[in-house]
């Protein structure tokens, strides 16, 4: 069936998730840019460094940082969307008009699945270089010296090899005013102390060294080099009016080479990944191979076991021939003392053996581990360039069931919902990396844990929007749980303000008896024995429960307010297995007995002389 206006109606979908999706975008974007900048703020304070080499790092990170906020925005923006639309009624009247909720997300599909694509081309293409050029950055601001600036009244330690105490300082000449300055440079044993009234500090043009001039003072210098044979260490005392001191300090900026960043996973493509971790696994297994080879060969108390396992209570070695051999735990300690001489020399120089042998496998397994974290490291980043894509297609069908279900827009609920899941994303998702990073997890189940716990839950939600089923709605919960349970459920009929279709009195009646004569065939074939064994047919227990529904849903359109409440009598009958072993037979045939007793007060209700409701009943309906 082709409906008139679904382009316009995709297009003013389109229209009304772009710029949405767009002001999101930026907004987490800033968000996390924030929260890279708090973290590595003491690699970038104090150190003189340009606002262009700032801004060059804050576009790189933000580049970086766009996998983290791609899809935070794409499920608050499908949020806010289908948030709105469902406050204003839009999607109710798209379905009365015959559009489903899938049809109207359909062009919202085409393009998170575009974004997908597109995100996934950036991590392999794009990323890479971002992330070389960001860290390269960040690792030299790190190692980038200090901006010297010397404080009042405390000591600065931040020149190598100097320790400098200034009293007062003049902020207009740059004048320090009764300086100590400790020269630590040859070593703690080689200190000199220097004592000034005044000095003045300065960079060399080449902003390698840092020129002190003083005035005024007296330097203390230790000869403990110069008198090293000499009991009593002599010092070389020396008055001043004007001295100078050249300090190697390097202020410039000096970039680290790219070349080394980009030869980690960091700087690395998929192709360049993969061929990564297919040379390094080779090296492994070869590594391994010999490894093992000497370890079949390396006699162990005069056999060549190289297999071993227990059971609890006794070892058992494979020979290379495949013969097996049992042995038993033994304790050296004792079975040292209880030995002879010879026999401790044995004990003695075969433990040496094993300590040797276990300290040479400790360091050889140290040595392939550090391989084997290299393909982890590696495989790690390769399922990243997959799990960015599909973690925005599972927010999308997250985020635009949840809108629609909730029907609230704005900023306010959308936001609260989004941080939530997003914060249990990244709980997930760091949980299973931390698993495949340290090699507890494959790598490909760490990485897709995360998608695997949500990808049920968008599932979940896209099923529940469709159908227009409550999602937060406690009471349907609780009473699922309750019939899951056998508890005991309770029947809630509510008056209609608006009814379709009129409740004919002679047609109630009739399903009444019906009813009723039902309910008595079921009580009279399974009476009740408190000894003898008896059995149940559940199946005339089914149908009783079938047209006890269907007479509730027949006079639940009634007008008289005294048949609604007396509808809530009928018992709920358990249909679940846990129901039925919970509640027993015995309490079916007690809500048989109970339907009885309701159909013959209903009847009793619309019999001619009390179909008329009264005057104050009628007054109490047209107040509801």
């Amino acid at each position: 069936m082709r409906i008139p206006g679904i382009k316009r109606m995709y297009t003013f979908m389109l229209e009304s998730f772009l710029p949405l999706f767009v002001m999101t975008f930026f907004i987490t974007l800033f968000i996390v840019l924030m929260q890279f900048l708090w973290r590595y703020i003491d690699d970038l304070v104090g150190k003189g460094l340009g606002v262009d080499v700032i801004a060059e790092l804050f576009f790189y990170a933000a580049l970086t940082m766009i996998p983290m906020a791609l899809p935070l925005a794409i499920l608050l923006a499908s949020l806010m969307t289908f948030g709105n639309l469902g406050e204003q009624f839009e999607l109710t009247a798209m379905k009365a008009s015959g559009v489903s909720l899938l049809r109207t997300m359909k062009p919202l599909i085409a393009l998170i699945i575009l974004i997908a694509i597109g995100a996934f081309f950036f991590q392999n293409n794009v990323l890479p270089i971002a992330q070389t050029k960001m860290w390269t950055l960040l690792y030299s601001m790190r190692q980038k010296s200090p901006e010297v600036e010397i404080p009042e009244g405390v000591f600065y330690d931040q020149i190598p090899g100097y320790n400098l105490f200034v009293e007062t300082k003049n902020a207009d000449t740059g004048t320090l005013y009764n300086m100590m300055i400790y020269d630590v440079s040859k070593g703690f044993e080689n200190s000199s102390i220097i004592l000034a009234d005044s000095g003045r500090l300065a960079f060399t043009e080449d902003q390698k060294h840092l020129f002190l001039k003083l005035w005024n003072g007296e330097s203390f210098e230790n000869l403990k080099e110069a008198a090293s044979n000499m009991r009593n260490v002599p010092y070389r005392r020396e008055s001043f009016t004007d001295k100078e001191l050249l300090v190697t300090f390097d202020a410039n900026f000096n970039r680290l080479d790219e070349q080394g960043m980009r030869n980690q996973y960091v700087g690395k493509d998929l192709s360049e990944l993969q061929a990564t971790i297919d040379s390094v696994g080779v090296r492994v297994d070869s590594v391994g191979a010999i490894y093992a080879g000497e370890l079949r060969r390396q006699p162990i108390v005069g056999t060549s076991a190289y297999k071993s396992s227990y059971d609890g209570k006794k070892y058992t070695y494979t020979m290379d021939d495949g013969s097996e051999k049992a042995g038993r735990l033994v304790d050296i300690d004792s079975l040292f003392r209880a030995a002879g001489s010879r026999e401790r020399s044995y004990i003695q120089s075969a433990l040496n053996i094993a300590r040797r042998n276990k300290q040479n496998y400790e360091f050889k397994s140290l040595a392939m581990g550090e391989d084997r974290e290299t393909i982890r490291r590696h495989a790690i980043e390769l399922q990243k360039k997959f799990t960015l894509s599909f973690a925005c297609v599972i927010f999308f069908f997250i985020g635009a069931p949840l809108g629609a279900i909730i029907r609230k827009g704005g900023l306010g609920m959308p936001l609260v919902i989004s941080v939530f899941l997003f914060i249990f994303y990244y709980i997930i998702d760091n949980t299973g990396y931390k698993l495949a990073r340290d090699g507890r997890w494959e790598v490909w189940e760490g990485m897709w844990l995360s998608a695997a716990v949500l990808l049920p839950l968008g599932i979940f939600f896209t099923y529940k929007a469709v159908n227009d089923s409550a999602v937060f709605n406690a009471d349907a919960y609780r009473n699922f749980i309750r019939k899951l349970l056998g508890k005991a459920a309770y029947r809630v009929v509510t008056f209609k303000e608006l009814v379709m279709d009129e409740v004919d009195p002679q047609k109630a009646v009739e399903m009444l008896a019906r009813l009723r004569e039902e309910a008595a065939q079921v009580i009279a074939a399974h009476p009740l024995r408190r000894w003898l064994p008896q059995r149940y047919d559940q199946t005339r227990f089914d149908r009783l429960s079938a047209s006890v529904e269907d007479v509730v849903a027949y006079l639940g359109n009634s007008r008289d307010v005294l048949v609604i409440n007396k509808l809530m009598d009928f018992p709920v009958f358990h249909t679940t297995v846990i129901g039925r072993l919970r509640m027993g037979r015995g309490a079916q045939v007690h809500d048989a007995r109970a339907v009885v007793k309701v159909c013959d007060e209903l009847l009793d209700m619309l019999s001619p002389a009390s179909t008329e409701p009264t005057k104050n009943e009628n007054n109490d309906i047209s107040n509801r």
